[in-house]
């Protein structure tokens, strides 16, 4: 786990504004200490174009380019709240092995890479992984595995995997990503097309996969192939 990560801004950035994030969160009914802390201390305003850092710590999703998205910090947390759970129930969270899809500006990576031993996270849009690879590198976090494919595949040769999340939504859940999932793990994935979405939560019991829907969400759209 990495939790070095403080970048301080000034202004709308700064740490006042993330406090009021914090407090807007647990009053959306965010309780896990531990996600909290991680959005409080992570940079938000650093993975977004500067012209909209006054933005960063609202809890609203933003343009990243390339007709992506960085999601609300809400949903962020939500997700990772339901991965994080499910590995503390299992005792597993300080050895977590964790896939993520749609890397996207590494935001969601960086809060996953502060909670659990590992995560491993695909993008398959090669100029926006490498904006990406930069930036966590100028953030020293150290326990990320990054690589451009198509997401709907997994990540085989790092499998199992203890828990998958993935921020973009699927028509259905991928059955590589099932085949991949260690026994009680979970999958937290948005499910559904353009007109209605919904996230999921998806536990492998026995080898058969239990499913519950949790709310309404809308993400950008879990595409196949790799974009150079």
């Amino acid at each position: 786990m990495n939790s070095s990560i403080r970048q301080e801004g000034i202004g709308m950035t700064s740490l006042r504004t993330r406090e009021r994030l914090v407090q807007r969160l647990i009053d959306q009914g965010i309780q896990q200490i531990a996600v909290l802390e991680a959005i409080r201390t992570t940079p938000r305003h650093l993975f977004i174009e500067e012209a909209l850092a006054h933005r960063a710590y609202e809890d609203v999703s933003l343009p990243i380019g390339f007709d992506q998205t960085i999601s609300q910090p809400y949903i962020v947390a939500r997700m990772t709240e339901i991965v994080l759970s499910a590995l503390t129930k299992a005792k597993k969270e300080d050895k977590a092995h964790v896939l993520e899809l749609g890397t996207g500006c590494g935001y969601q990576t960086t809060i996953l890479a502060q909670l659990v031993k590992r995560v491993y996270s695909i993008e398959r849009i090669s100029p926006l992984l490498q904006k990406t690879k930069e930036r966590l590198s100028q953030l020293a976090i150290n326990n990320i595995q990054l690589k451009c494919a198509d997401g709907r595949y997994g990540w085989p040769q790092h499998a199992p995997f203890d828990a998958i999340i993935t921020t973009a939504a699927a028509a259905e859940i991928p059955k590589a990503l099932i085949e991949q999932l260690a026994e009680g793990g979970v999958i937290v994935i948005p499910v559904g097309d353009s007109r209605k979405q919904e996230l999921q939560i998806c536990r492998k019991l026995n080898g058969e996969m239990e499913v519950e829907s949790v709310e309404p969400v809308v993400f950008v759209p879990l595409l196949e192939g790799v974009e150079r």
